[in-house]
């Protein structure tokens, strides 16, 4: 069965690298969608210390990830992966409900969201 949100073992090492980087590392990863972008609709990741009622937790690669309720439809599925090339490393995201997305791939939207889409 499928996670909310899956993280690759490249993402979740590059996020403890993080933690231990920013002294953080008794924070969990809280992902999220917020309003705005090309497309309508942004995602978010951020570390987190505190869990809100209706919070969705999850544990993968003993990395502890929050969702909240009001995102977990949105993101139900989503798979973060880190890639490192030569020119540098970054965080993909894919997220199987956007149905279109902007060109820099972090700006979406679904089926039953739009958010509200801001000029580039």
């Amino acid at each position: 069965m499928s996670e909310v949100v899956n993280l690759t073992e490249a993402a979740a090492l590059q996020i403890k690298d993080m933690m231990k980087e920013h002294d953080e590392t008794d924070a969990m990863l809280r992902v999220s969608v917020k309003g705005g972008g090309c497309s309508g609709l942004s995602y978010g990741m951020g570390f987190e210390h505190e869990i809100q009622e209706g919070d969705e937790v999850l544990e993968q690669f003993g990395l502890k990830l929050v969702v909240s309720k009001e995102d977990a439809p949105i993101l139900n599925g989503t798979n973060i992966d880190y890639k490192q090339s030569m020119m540098g490393g970054g965080f993909t995201i894919d997220n199987p409900n956007a149905i279109a997305s902007c060109g820099c791939g972090s700006s979406f939207v679904t089926a039953t969201n739009k958010g509200t889409p801001e000029n580039c």
